[in-house]
């Protein structure tokens, strides 16, 4: 599936690593164990979308 190009993680820094690292690991466990159907592409999407949320969350500068 190329949307899990965009869940590597071993190119940030140390603390934005351990927010994305769970996030590669649900994508390719959704991978593995849910059927290759439109729904799961997009649940995918969603989790990137939440992904990169997160890692802006934990980048916030007040």
């Amino acid at each position: 599936m190329h949307l899990l190009q965009f869940f590597s993680f071993e190119h940030l820094p140390a603390h934005l690593q351990e927010i994305s690292k769970p996030y590669c690991e649900l994508a390719k466990l959704m991978v593995a164990t849910l059927p290759e159907k439109p729904e799961r592409t997009s649940a995918i999407r969603k989790l990137l979308e939440s992904k990169d949320c997160a890692v802006r969350a934990r980048t916030w500068k007040d």
